[in-house]
């Protein structure tokens, strides 16, 4: 039996970037995939659909970060709302940043 890949959440900028930043995010699900890993990609969520409220994305995100073992950051997270959020929430589950 083989062991279950490790989760990776992607965590990034989406709001004020060309194409909500989804390039950016299909990108490191690749890497990742090909890593070894089993990337949870935000930007995969509700097939692209991006004129929903805020607070929508913001609990279908958290609660996908909670069931994984670790979380990835892209470029300008920490100007992100979102990102910054969703590093504080990983903080405080005890899920570790993927060590690159």
């Amino acid at each position: 039996m083989e062991p279950t890949p490790i989760k990776v959440y992607i965590s990034g900028p989406m709001t004020g970037y060309p194409d909500w930043n989804f390039p950016a995010f299909h990108q490191r699900a690749d890497e990742l995939k090909e890593a070894g890993y089993d990337p949870i990609n935000p930007a995969e969520n509700f097939d692209g659909q991006t004129d929903l409220p805020r607070e929508v994305y913001m609990k279908e995100d958290i609660g996908q970060l909670i069931g994984c073992d670790c979380i990835t950051f892209l470029p300008g997270w920490q100007s992100s709302r979102g990102a910054a959020l969703e590093a504080l929430v990983a903080i405080e589950c005890g899920i570790k940043p993927l060590e690159d």
